[in-house]
């Protein structure tokens, strides 16, 4: 049975009958090179994956939501109404789409029935690759179609990205949700943060594959410095506004920021202020890079990345660290950097086809014998952005 006929069934031993009921899908996705840029408005290339988080839904005659994790069965059916839409630590991950619901809600747009939704998400949880921004989009787009809202997908985009913002109170940038929403198969989407400006980028790897690998440990992100990083970033700003007219870090130069860091009194938000400049300037490069199928120059854009994340953002940690430094010491790595907040997740790796195995070998077993426990490895593909899937056409792409 495939994936999709197979979720259609737990609906119906959840909900009832699942006539008349919709699935859709958003892809979880992975950043090649252009880390905490985004929220100071600069240049991001993420990719969509091929996995993702489906959701199983149809409207009710009433004004109740109920919402099921497959993934959280233990937890069971978690249910709320319409019109108390507040954020409770004891609903846990259902506050991602009760956000989302909440968000369409405050946005003018009339609700007037409820729903039934099932999920089913096959990203690692809190791997830094985007499973709250899928569960996110995966709803706008539902509800935005059982509804009729009309809404174009950049819309969607903000929407989710406010919903994360305001009621679940983290501070991210709009990467996550855009790529979820607006990936492409076989592409990278070169987005400008600022302006929301965006192209798409072919993914010419030849022989050699991206291979993520994830370090497990388990952070989240609402709890983590990830915000701080956002206030420290903010403050460099603010110093250097007294003299410049920028609104963001992003449309700095490497050289204005060196003219002018002395602005930036304090030694650690200069730091991060260097980070979010020099890693925007080398997004640009490695995309050119990429362009003009120099993967090798890309790769080194890559390490790059990783050191500055790890000396001048420091989100990194022992594990990821250990993830990159035997990716780079192995002869089949093209690129290796952290992808996502950081503070654990994953790394991405360009890795020689006919050396991959022997790459989740080597690479495995050295971070095993320094971190004791074991990492996780995929050989991931590039897929399409987020959608309403056909289970008579679609199937066949998520078969399991």
């Amino acid at each position: 049975m495939t994936l999709l006929k197979r979720l259609t069934n737990e609906f119906s031993k959840t909900f009832g009958k699942a006539y008349g009921s919709r699935i859709f899908f958003a892809p979880g996705r992975v950043n090649l090179i252009g880390e905490h840029t985004d929220y100071n408005g600069g240049h991001v290339l993420p990719c969509a994956l091929s996995f993702g988080t489906y959701v199983v839904t149809r409207k009710r005659d009433d004004d109740t939501v109920r919402v099921y994790s497959k993934n959280l069965s233990d937890v069971g059916v978690i249910e709320f109404t319409l019109n108390k839409l507040v954020y409770t630590k004891e609903h846990d991950w259902a506050n991602y789409p009760k956000g989302v619901i909440k968000t369409f809600i405050d946005s003018g747009y009339n609700m007037e029935h409820g729903v039934d939704m099932f999920f089913y998400g096959n990203i690692p949880n809190a791997a830094g690759l985007s499973s709250s921004a899928s569960v996110e989009i995966v709803t706008s787009v539902a509800i935005n179609k059982i509804f009729n809202f009309n809404m174009d997908m950049i819309s969607l985009v903000k929407l989710s990205q406010k919903a994360e913002n305001e009621f679940i109170g983290v501070n991210c940038g709009i990467m996550d949700q855009f790529a979820s929403g607006m990936g492409k198969l076989g592409k990278a989407v070169l987005l400008d943060c600022n302006t929301l400006q965006y192209e798409y980028t072919t993914l010419q790897l030849d022989d050699a594959s991206i291979v993520i690998a994830n370090t497990n440990k388990k952070r989240g992100l609402a709890e983590s410095k990830y915000n701080q990083r956002i206030e420290e970033c903010n403050r460099a700003l603010i110093q250097l506004k007294e003299k410049l007219n920028i609104k963001s870090l992003g449309e700095l130069t490497e050289e204005q920021f060196e003219n002018n860091k002395h602005l930036i009194l304090n030694n650690i938000d200069r730091n991060r202020a260097k980070h979010a400049v020099y890693e925007n300037r080398r997004t640009i490069r490695a995309v050119k890079a990429l362009e003009n199928n120099k993967i090798k120059d890309f790769g080194k854009f890559m390490k790059e990345s990783h050191e500055s994340l790890r000396d001048d953002y420091e989100v990194t940690g022992e594990e990821l660290d250990t993830l990159a430094e035997l990716a780079w010491n192995y002869e089949g790595t093209l690129g290796a950097r952290m992808t996502g907040a950081g503070f654990g997740g994953c790394t991405v790796n360009i890795v020689e086809n006919n050396k991959i195995d022997e790459f989740i070998d080597v690479v495995g077993r050295g971070y095993k014998e320094s971190i004791g426990y074991e990492a996780t490895f995929y050989v991931v593909s590039i897929g399409d952005g987020a959608r309403e899937v056909d289970i008579n056409h679609e199937t066949y792409e998520y078969e399991q």
